[in-house]
């Protein structure tokens, strides 16, 4: 699959939501978002970007991690993600290069086919805060293409979806400015602004079927 139809990438975050709503979870999440092409009312969507705010387990069921390691050769799973929810959905347990078990690659593979053209931003911040940190930390980098693109669209928070947000997606009543225009709202000036979009942009198009990044702050 290279792209969504509009209405098939509306009908997926509402999916996507359901799941969420429904779902024992690998971490609690308390928050759903996408943005970028899907909140600007593109048709066709080359990639749906959504954002998941999650929380920390803090080794809720740490006790079981043993039982894990030696069934699944993966650490942590009781610490960092849920027991029960691995015990439901071992398929979708998924470690980090170190070995141990990541919330982020866990969300992904319970949520979006590895064929999909969705990005799945996972941190334990909001949508809002996490721009705001990815913009000052790409800033001050010049990794223009971790800039996390400010226009977004809320859709399911603390245990409540809103149908309005989603009633607004699917029509496409949302406006957003370009994304350097965004940018600059966000305190750039326009020449970094657009500097900054044109390499949002590009990195954007080189990826290909489903994409997971997990931050922490």
């Amino acid at each position: 699959m290279d792209e969504f139809a509009r209405t098939e990438a509306v009908d997926r975050v509402e999916q996507l939501v359901d799941a969420v709503a429904s779902d024992p979870m690998p971490v609690p999440v308390r928050e759903v978002w996408v943005y970028g092409d899907v909140a600007l009312g593109l048709d066709p969507v080359e990639r749906l970007d959504v954002y998941v705010t999650k929380d920390m387990l803090f080794g809720r069921d740490g006790d079981r991690e043993a039982e894990f390691r030696d069934s699944h050769g993966i650490e942590g799973v009781g610490k960092t993600v849920d027991a029960d929810w691995a015990d439901q959905f071992p398929e979708h347990l998924r470690a980090n290069a170190s070995g141990h078990a990541a919330p982020e690659k866990c969300l992904a593979a319970h949520l979006i086919d590895d064929d999909e053209p969705i990005h799945l931003e996972v941190c334990n911040a909001s949508f809002e805060d996490n721009v705001t940190q990815r913009l000052d930390g790409a800033m001050a980098r010049e990794t223009y293409e971790q800039i996390l693109d400010p226009r977004g669209v809320c859709l399911w928070a603390e245990g409540q979806r809103s149908d309005e947000a989603l009633r607004k997606l699917r029509e496409s009543e949302f406006a957003f400015p370009p994304l350097s225009g965004a940018l600059e709202m966000l305190g750039l000036d326009p020449d970094d602004a657009q500097t900054a979009a044109t390499a949002v942009q590009t990195y954007r198009e080189e990826q290909e079927g489903a994409t997971v990044r997990g931050d922490v702050l």
